[in-house]
């Protein structure tokens, strides 16, 4: 595959509670774990929402040109994504994801099909497939 983009981020710091940022500048962000995982949590962000951020954003990108390519008009649609991190029980962890996606204006089999296609296109869900539980769910 040859690249037609390439994004580029440096983390420094103490790890997931340090700092992250692209190397155009846009994102410059301080990184917090979340409390559940012993962190401190707060209004900081975490490996996980910006995981969860470029998923939903890729995968809704994928819905709306799936869409197109059928000919379907698509409006007020969003994609949910939930990214979960755990323990893998090989002393590692991983990660489980859980994709909602709001579909108004056509029926439920049109959906359905549409969600399932997008889940074809996405570059994150074909980075994902095989590694990552993912589940597709229709709001």
């Amino acid at each position: 595959m040859e690249a037609v983009y390439t994004a580029s981020a440096t983390a420094t710091g103490d790890a997931r509670n340090g700092h992250t940022r692209s190397s155009d500048g846009v994102l410059d962000l301080d990184l917090a774990v979340p409390k559940e995982m012993g962190g401190p949590g707060g209004a900081l962000t975490n490996p996980e929402q910006l995981f969860a951020a470029g998923y939903a954003a890729c995968f809704h990108g994928a819905l709306k040109g799936v869409a197109r390519a059928k000919k379907i008009t698509l409006t007020d649609t969003a994609i949910t994504v939930d990214v979960g991190i755990g323990p893998n029980g090989q002393g590692g962890f991983g990660l489980k994801i859980a994709i909602e996606a709001e579909i108004p204006g056509v029926d439920e089999t049109t959906a359905r099909e549409l969600l399932e296609a997008a889940h074809q296109v996405c570059p994150y869900s074909n980075a994902t497939r095989g590694n990552v539980e993912v589940d597709l769910n229709l709001a």
